[in-house]
């Protein structure tokens, strides 16, 4: 095993014999602009029962290693720093220092770099969860060794410098500035964080219970056009306010910085005084609610790991989800409760819940509360298990115990583990105290064990209803009742069942005359719906009437996974969603219908029936584009549905190219924003109606970095052999692409779905795969393996390669492992479809 991959068992031992007590860092970036590494060093104060220990750094060097004054042989394997001397007595507070060099990133994991090609500027940040503190400075790399952070950093003179905490000073420097910051509370390492470079900055202020809160929104001076820091400043005030007195401890980190920044690999994270989102939430067009919604929901996630995740944290990666699942319930129900966001709840059943019943149908699908040995496999568990799962069952949880029970099961756990680190009996004994009831069942079944039940109904003799479940678990299940009435399905009453039987004949008789039953009505607990034939029937005909948003996501959801299952025609599913779609009026519900209708053709259709419903779905979307509302948040889903399915189909090619230059008219209300020029023109790359010369036209007209990286996919898109060997080249091949770039590489391998322009390259994926996984980092080698996975038509490659590589990285096994299920469930549906 690398060194790299430190194991829960080694930072046990360590975290055993050491009390980390504080850290020191010194950063100098004056020469971000031309250099490839920088200097850095870390000062820490500790106590030792040991002699000696090791501290986690990976870089370009190791220079210079002092312990209580005296200088040591630097003993460094690349990843870990060999620490001896140490007084082995805990009254001894031991002094360590290291300095060396550490290198900059483009693939967002530790201190990235970005050259913004709009006006030739630089941009820093930090990027650390689970692992990459230790490439900018040397650091105890494990949640339990919390440390007070006192942070200094050089930096050009002209450019805003930010940390964790307020700045304290700032002196001149030779070609800069050094800007000293205040001492953090205890922080563990990973959610320590730096930013620097010209940022522009709008300020605000949180009049919060202990007096005023500094805010700041920065973003990149390229975008501050675009940046909507009054709706972002008010879902932040909203939300401090309402998590603040939820949890009985007023934010307690000094000042909040938000900063949108590119190419990070992850959405957002939640550095406690700083922190980062993607600059996808900074929209240079138009938006929907939804996407507003959906910007609105990662803050208040992210404020919620303010308390759940910094405030405490877990002890090692294995209770991930005492922070993420928290902060991903947290997220929808602050978006409700005091975000101004009605519909959260709405989007999280259908999109949340959807991401989490894929992964939990994965062969390698884990508990919640998973077994997390190596940072590898922390890695790969930020998933839907972790995040969408978890928060489902605790919407279960809250419901069980009751939300005020839950609050102040959440107040005491701060207060008794504030600034220290938990596992999951502390949550449940806070819980259990406030709420009175035994929680050590619910979380055996729920937390502890994995897998998604089926949960449908069977109508039986004398009206009355049985409710099936696989693998059942202790829950409360609602089932709503609807007729039709003048051409609605209208709710007529419900069903209510408590237990864990796997068969439960409901007490109350069914009323004549209703047409749809429909568990998990309101999406409380966490199943896959399968609905009875009658049931579907109705709902294909009128699923647009429910009036109950919730409702018609759970619908929705049981269609596809359905489809997904193999039991419902992708034809049938198609003609559902074309029906109801463009009557759907809550726009989450659409733009995921869109999508999967979309997906349901390149994966799921049989080969010779797959160009047949294309042409039919692009006509659909087409018309429905011309239909919808002018300047509705559907008539731009439409839109963008309209390019996706123009990639596979080029019926619509000639009034494309027409809008795009000016010649035919735009539908009225839609904005053809850069981002929608850059799906069609995508679109029209794909099928051969857009050519280099084109491509690079368009950039000219938008010289962004977003305009750089749809170039690349508009690029690579084309439908020429050599092209796309090209592009599968300079995807495995090129070590200067940063993340999003390469992701912009691999989905124009991808686009169109031509199997023939990428099905040379199959053997050659499966040769790469292992050497790439050694040599490139884990992130950068994760994209390449789900992104260019073959989508043959065969299991063979892959099963030969998992037989003679048994003893590749468990971590890399589970990507192949998951993308073999996928391609499996992609066949295995295909076969069952009936001819058209």
């Amino acid at each position: 095993m690398s060194s790299a991959n430190l194991t829960r068992d080694e930072t046990a031992a360590r975290a055993a014999g050491i009390q980390l007590e504080t850290v020191e860092v010194d950063l100098d970036v004056r020469g971000a602009l031309t250099d490839l590494s920088f200097a850095t060093s870390s000062t820490f104060t500790l106590r030792s029962s040991t002699t000696e220990t090791w501290i986690d750094f990976i870089g370009e060097s190791v220079d210079e290693v002092v312990v209580d004054g005296v200088a040591r042989a630097v003993e460094w394997d690349g990843a870990r720093v060999r620490i001896t001397g140490l007084v082995p007595n805990m009254d001894h507070v031991a002094v360590v220092t290291i300095r060396g060099r550490g290198l900059y990133s483009t693939s967002g994991e530790g201190l990235h770099r970005f050259r913004d090609p709009a006006d030739g500027e630089t941009y820093l940040y930090t990027q650390y969860e689970p692992a990459d503190c230790r490439r900018v400075y040397p650091c105890f790399e494990q949640p339990d060794l919390k440390a007070r952070w006192r942070m200094s950093v050089s930096a050009p003179e002209s450019w805003a410098v930010l940390s964790n905490g307020a700045e304290i000073a700032r002196v001149g420097v030779e070609g800069g500035v050094r800007v000293s910051f205040a001492e953090t509370s205890p922080l563990s390492g990973y959610i320590t964080a730096v930013a620097t470079g010209p940022y522009h900055r709008v300020d605000g202020v949180w009049d919060g219970p202990d007096g005023p809160v500094d805010l700041g929104v920065l973003c990149r001076a390229s975008l501050a056009r675009y940046l909507d820091a009054d709706e972002i400043l008010d879902v932040t005030r909203r939300g401090l306010t309402f998590f603040s007195e939820s949890f009985g401890v007023t934010y307690p980190w000094g000042k909040y910085d938000q900063i949108f920044v590119p190419e990070i690999n992850v959405g957002a994270m939640e550095n406690p005084g700083l922190v980062t989102f993607t600059e996808h939430y900074v929209f240079r067009g138009a938006a929907t609610a939804a996407q507003h919604e959906g910007r609105a929901n990662t803050i208040l996630h992210e404020m919620a790991h303010m308390w759940f995740g910094d405030l405490v944290t877990m002890r090692w990666w294995d209770d991930l989800w005492l922070k993420e699942s928290f902060a991903d319930y947290m997220g929808a129900h602050a978006a409700v409760a005091a975000g101004g966001f009605p519909d959260a709840w709405v989007t999280f059943a259908s999109r949340r819940k959807g991401w989490a019943y894929v992964q939990d149908q994965l062969p390698t699908t884990h508990p919640i509360v998973a077994d997390i040995p190596d940072l590898e496999a922390a890695k790969l568990n930020f998933d839907g298990i972790t995040y969408a799962k978890g928060a489902s069952v605790l919407k279960q949880l809250v419901a069980f115990v009751g939300e005020d029970a839950f609050f102040r099961g959440a107040r005491h756990y701060f207060a008794a583990h504030a600034y220290g680190n938990t596992t999951l009996p502390d949550l449940l004994a806070a819980l259990e105290e406030a709420s009175g009831r035994d929680l050590a069942p619910w979380a055996s079944a729920w937390l502890q064990t994995s897998g998604v039940s089926d949960l449908s109904v069977e109508r039986v003799r004398g009206g009355e209803v049985e409710l099936v479940r696989t693998d059942p678990r202790p829950d409360h299940v609602v089932v709503g009742l609807f007729a039709s009435d003048g051409g609605r399905l209208l709710r007529r009453g419900e069903l209510e069942a408590d237990g864990v039987d796997a068969r439960m004949r409901l007490a109350a008789e069914v009323p004549d005359g209703i047409a749809l039953v429909l568990p998990n009505v309101d999406d409380r607990t966490y199943a896959k719906v399968h609905l009875d034939e009658c049931s579907i029937v109705a709902v294909e005909e009128q699923l647009s009437t429910i009036d109950d948003a919730v409702a018609r996501a759970v619908v929705f959801a049981s269609l596809w996974n359905a489809t997904r299952d193999g039991l419902l025609a992708v034809t049938r599913y198609l003609d559902a969603v074309v029906r109801h779609a463009p009557a759907e009026d809550n726009v989450a519900l659409l733009g995921d219908a869109l999508a999967h209708a979309d997906a349901a053709i390149s994966r799921y259709a049989q080969e010779q029936t797959r160009s047949v419903l294309a042409r039919r779905w692009l006509d659909v979307a087409w018309q429905a584009l011309q239909t919808a509302t002018p300047g509705s948040d559907a008539q731009l889903a439409w839109a963008r549905a309209v390019g996706a399915a123009a990639e596979r189909d080029d019926a619509r090619a000639d009034e494309l190219w027409g809008m795009l230059r000016g010649e035919h008219p735009v539908p009225v209300g839609l904005a053809l924003d850069p981002e929608l020029r850059w799906i069609w023109l995508t679109a029209l790359a794909a099928t051969g109606h857009a050519t280099a010369v084109d491509i690079d036209t368009e950039l000219a007209l938008d010289p962004s970095s977003h305009g750089e990286i749809a170039h690349r996919t508009a690029m690579a898109s084309r439908p020429d052999a050599d092209v796309r060997a090209a592009a599968w080249q300079e995807a495995w091949a090129d070590i200067t692409l940063s993340n999003d770039h390469l992701d912009a590489v691999i989905a124009g391998v991808r686009a169109g779905g031509r199997r023939d322009l990428v099905a040379p390259f199959d053997a050659d994926y499966f040769a790469r795969i292992r050497p790439a996984w050694t040599e490139r980092s884990i992130e950068i080698a994760r994209r390449l393996v789900i992104g260019l996975f073959p989508a043959s038509e065969s299991l063979d490659l892959v099963d030969a390669w998992l037989e003679t590589h048994a003893d590749a990285p468990a971590a890399l096994r589970r990507l192949v492992l998951e993308q073999r299920d996928g391609l499996a469930r992609d066949l295995r549906v295909r076969a069952a479809q009936p001819s058209l």
